[in-house]
């Protein structure tokens, strides 16, 4: 039986705001903490690292008709 696949983007105990203070460019990390503030407010989630770079905010579980399964965020951005 071949091994199920693992997905890499999985979320973490990474703190969120030294990611993002982590961001070289000024004005991408501000409009970074625009973003995470907007997001914060429209979800009323805590945010939380999905892998090493994405910002996500809630999550759920999905079932494909594959059989694969997992959870990922419900809303989420990335600095890049």
């Amino acid at each position: 039986m071949a091994k199920k696949a693992e997905l890499k983007t999985q979320v973490n105990d990474v703190s969120v705001e030294g990611f993002l203070n982590s961001v070289a460019d000024e004005q991408k990390r501000t409009d970074c903490f625009e973003i995470l503030e907007l997001m914060k407010q429209v979800t009323k989630e805590t945010p939380k690292m999905w892998g090493s770079s994405i910002v996500g905010f809630g999550s759920y579980h999905y079932k494909g008709a594959s059989g694969r399964e997992g959870d990922w965020m419900l809303i989420g951005f990335s600095p890049r």
